[in-house]
């Protein structure tokens, strides 16, 4: 028979990565406040007797980082600070089998599609009609809004599509009416994330659907900035272009991460794309709107690189 608790759990959510493992957490914290359990995020006080660490599993500082956050979280809970110590997301995806073994303290480890058993351990109920609700970790001005999970790319040096499993899309009507509430809640700018936001669309309407998902954000009354991160170069659909030349809320900035020019490192990252190719779509791209600002990201010191790799990078 169990003993009966003379005081309300109180649950704090650590999160670790990138901005997808943030609107996890934010996700989490709406369904946990949905059954009457009060929650925190990174709470700096000890007011709380339970943590909910989201890790992040991809580079091996961030790797460094998660596990020493758990096991900071652990010691707090055999100086009798913590009852419960919980985690997820990608690491714990990844190595559960592994951490289980060699961080015992930890009381349940959770990958990163079980949001409905992390609320079971609660003994509360995954209500599916939230839609949109969430308890924004971001200053009230700005959210994320995540319009897809997983990847169907591989590019030889990610692990997400093994952490994040493959690409599923939410449906249009769903992505409005989340932003439809931020934008009740105060929200002005939405940033567009995924793994891969070019390709939103094509499993659940079987062709890409981003140019009508921006359409349909830039009809919502109160948003008045949508922001595009992470469009992969392959197969670049160039009707999101014109959406965003056309729509004055959509901010004239793409985050298109490139990872390379070399053709030679590009091959070795499994990028299906060439440096010609690359060159050619950003051409494109500046002749239908020269004011846009494309930011991006670069590896150096892929395995195999030349030193004539580095300088086409760098001329490039």
């Amino acid at each position: 028979m169990k003993s009966k608790k003379i005081h309300r759990d109180i649950v704090n959510i650590t999160t670790l990565g990138c901005s997808k493992n943030m609107v996890d957490s934010e996700v989490l914290s709406g369904q946990l406040l949905a059954n009457g359990i009060e929650v925190k995020h990174e709470s700096v006080k000890p007011d709380y007797n339970i943590s909910i660490i989201n890790t992040c599993g991809f580079i091996d500082k961030a790797k460094e980082e998660s596990i020493n956050t758990i096991l900071e979280h652990v010691a707090l809970k055999e100086e009798g600070l913590l009852e419960k110590v919980y985690v997820t997301g990608c690491l714990s995806e990844r190595y559960k089998g592994d951490l289980e073994t060699e961080i015992p303290g930890v009381d349940a480890w959770f990958g990163t599609m079980e949001l409905p058993n992390i609320l079971k351990a609660f003994e509360a109920d995954y209500k599916a009609e939230l839609v949109g609700e969430r308890l924004l970790s971001t200053p009230t001005h700005y959210a994320y809004l995540k319009i897809s999970e997983g990847c169907n790319r591989t590019c030889s040096f990610c692990a997400i599509p093994l952490m994040r499993g493959k690409h599923v899309s939410k449906t249009i009507e769903d992505l409005v009416t989340e932003a439809t509430s931020l934008a009740q809640k105060g929200v002005k700018e939405i940033m567009l994330i995924a793994q891969e936001l070019t390709y939103y669309g094509l499993d659940i309407y079987k062709e890409r659907k981003l140019a009508d998902l921006l359409n349909a954000l830039c009809e919502i009354e109160g948003i008045e900035w949508i922001r595009l991160h992470y469009a992969y170069p392959h197969k670049f659909p160039m009707d999101i272009i014109e959406v965003i030349k056309a729509q004055p809320k959509i901010c004239n900035y793409l985050d298109m991460p490139l990872q390379h020019i070399s053709d030679n490192m590009l091959k070795a990252m499994k990028r299906q794309i060439t440096r010609k190719e690359i060159v050619a779509l950003i051409n494109d791209i500046r002749k239908v709107l020269p004011s846009i600002c494309i930011r991006t990201t670069l590896i150096a010191g892929f395995p195999g690189e030349t030193q004539e790799d580095v300088d086409d990078l760098k001329s490039f």
